[in-house]
């Protein structure tokens, strides 16, 4: 991309720009979490149609995961262009996930954890439920702490040409640490989902 894709007031302004996105991101997501008027707004989802959302969420992380890989080598190996599309394509993925995940959690319920296993080759020993606990909250964690660090990367990424991010803008930097964390929290949601829906059993409690 030799041109900036956007201009304006938004590359003007890239870090107001951000601001303003992730306190949309974390409006939203606190909201189908603890707001009854927002949670409202969804219809609510049977026990299917939860699973339905959960498979296709876990597909869609694996995709951007794949696609955040696949960007991370093309930019060590200088391939600016594939950088950038792959990029966008991660963006566009949460963006998918987002879509599904919101209606998800505002309609769906919750699915609890359970120590037991339809498989007799999958261990029971005590420590795996908080091991779960563990990664789910790092998973948390992480996506809460990478939303601003992505949305400043892909807004940079949108409104510079390439030697523009490699000479005036901090893109590199916080490209790579929003990567990384951005990598780490969709494999440890996929990894939770395994463990949550495949591996071991859970209690569904609707909404």
């Amino acid at each position: 991309m030799e041109t900036p894709m956007v201009g304006g007031r938004v590359r003007a302004h890239p870090r107001a720009t951000t601001l303003l996105l992730a306190v949309v991101g974390y409006a939203a997501v606190v909201g189908v979490f603890a707001v009854p008027s927002v949670q409202a707004l969804f219809p609510e989802l049977s026990l299917g149609q939860v699973n339905l959302l959960a498979h296709a969420i876990a597909v869609v992380n694996t995709l951007a995961v794949t696609s955040l890989a696949a960007g991370w080598y093309w930019i060590r190996n200088d391939e600016v262009s594939k950088h950038a599309h792959a990029m966008l394509s991660a963006f566009v993925l949460i963006l998918l996930f987002l879509g599904m995940y919101l209606p998800k959690v505002a309609g769906g319920g919750t699915k609890e954890f359970v120590l037991d296993s339809a498989y007799g080759w999958v261990p029971l020993w005590e420590w795996v439920y908080p091991a779960y606990l563990a990664m789910l909250a790092i998973h948390i964690l992480l996506s809460i702490l990478a939303m601003p660090l992505v949305l400043y990367a892909v807004v940079l990424g949108l409104t510079h040409t390439p030697e523009e991010l490699r000479t005036q803008t901090p893109h590199r930097t916080v490209g790579r640490v929003a990567a990384g964390t951005w990598i780490l929290s969709l494999a440890l949601g996929v990894v939770t989902y395994l463990l949550l829906n495949h591996v071991y059993a859970y209690e569904f409690v609707a909404a």
